[in-house]
């Protein structure tokens, strides 16, 4: 091999180490990508018993009930359709109802969301731009700008 051929072999080596890199980046964030959800989106979507999501809207008023263990149940809303979640831990300490929350986790066999996590609004003028947005999208949603 010349000098020049082994510079060409080095050069398309080391690209196809990048691209094997960047499918492999790709294939495992794929993998676990969470997509975000409004209660009435889920009615149209083919989300499967145990597939990871993101949930979000308004906490329905009138729906938190804790039980045993630091189970907490509650109900999350566009005002078009409601999702019934259950949740053990520690809620953040601004989850109350009639305001915005994102919760991860996964629909069980028995159809009620199972959340691993749930995020709530720091203050009184942030929701979550995914939910906020989703909102507006459907006029549901009026804050003073």
């Amino acid at each position: 091999m010349t000098r020049k051929q082994k510079r060409i072999a080095v050069i398309f080596g080391g690209l196809a180490f990048l691209g094997a890199a960047t499918a492999l980046t790709f294939v495992a964030l794929g993998q676990k990508a969470s997509y975000f959800y409004m209660p009435g989106d889920l009615v149209s979507a083919d989300v499967q018993p145990g597939q990871r999501i993101r949930l979000g809207g308004i906490v329905e008023k009138g729906s938190i009930a804790r039980g045993q263990d630091a189970t907490v149940t509650f109900a999350v809303t566009d005002t078009a359709e409601t999702v019934n979640v259950s949740y053990k831990g520690i809620l953040p300490d601004l989850f109350r109802e009639e305001q915005g929350v994102i919760t991860e986790g996964s629909f069980g066999p028995d159809g009620g969301f199972v959340a691993d996590s749930v995020l709530a609004k720091h203050d009184e003028n942030y929701m979550p731009r995914e939910v906020a947005d989703s909102l507006k999208e459907k006029g549901l949603w009026q804050h003073n700008e």
